[in-house]
């Protein structure tokens, strides 16, 4: 009985947190549908690891607002994006676009990588032949191998 109430008081918690405020939600149910998709695209820009999706930061309340006003006017998810990034600049994208602005963010990680091995690779290359014995370390060495070594 009692996992039966734990069970129902943590269902009951998933779902007031997946659902919002009922005032806010468009009344047609596929606008609303993508209006969330796009909400879980966009950063909050409070919390900057989080959608608006997610996030309970009041201008994540006013983005939500703002997407399903541009949604509710027929805008397509392109042209939402489009307009919050040239209002929020592009970071309010979970996903950045793949364009020459991003191009160095994008490639860094693979040119440190690559960068990286060619430099491990001249350093073995060009490494210098281990020297050979001076006398004084033949003779310590050859005293040392015919030197019994004591049982332990």
């Amino acid at each position: 009985m009692r996992l039966r109430r734990a069970l129902a008081a943590l269902a009951a918690v998933f779902c007031m947190a997946a659902a919002s405020d009922p005032a806010e939600r468009l009344p047609d149910p596929a606008q609303e549908a993508q209006a969330r998709e796009i909400f879980r695209d966009v950063r909050c820009l409070v919390c900057q690891n989080e959608s608006i999706d997610d996030s309970e930061a009041p201008l994540a309340q006013d983005l939500r607002k703002l997407v399903r006003e541009q949604v509710k006017a027929g805008r397509s998810e392109t042209q939402i994006k489009r307009y919050l990034t040239d209002r929020y600049g592009e970071f309010v994208l979970l996903r950045p676009s793949f364009s020459t602005g991003n191009l160095v963010l994008w490639l860094a990680p693979f040119a440190i990588v690559l960068l990286g091995a060619g430099l491990l690779l001249a350093r073995l290359r060009n490494r210098t032949p281990d020297t050979e014995l001076s006398e004084e370390e033949a003779e310590r060495l050859q005293r040392l191998a015919n030197s019994e070594i004591p049982p332990t």
